[in-house]
């Protein structure tokens, strides 16, 4: 019964706090007649959300992602490393030596060059 009545207090605090957000935002919006935007301070953004990204643009989000697989590889072997011993440090350096192979790549191909 203690553990019901936790989650119910839980969900009443969600719902107040929810509540609380709505309430704020009706208090503080700014109103009349001029659409302003929530993003960049209001101010109307210089081009439509659905224009056309240059193509560099899809270069660097695939070495993102690439960095960002390292990071998700990198947590779980550094929480095994002790235990594995010296093996776990040479596949390491074995798994960022491709990925540098992949950035070297992108960087011959102008991936990082901006004008």
């Amino acid at each position: 019964m203690q553990a019901l009545l936790a989650m119910l207090g839980l969900v009443a605090l969600l719902a107040a706090g929810v509540a609380g957000v709505y309430a704020g935002s009706l208090v503080l919006a700014p109103r009349g007649t001029s659409r302003v935007s929530p993003y960049l301070s209001g101010g109307r953004p210089p081009e439509h959300a659905l224009s056309r990204f240059h193509v560099r643009w899809y270069a660097v989000t695939l070495v993102f992602l690439a960095f960002d697989m390292e990071m998700i590889f990198m947590f779980p072997w550094a929480l095994v490393v002790a235990e594995v011993g010296s093996a776990a440090v040479v596949e390491m350096f074995a798994f960022l030596g491709l990925l540098m192979v992949g950035v070297v790549y992108a960087w011959r191909e102008g991936a990082f060059r901006w004008v």
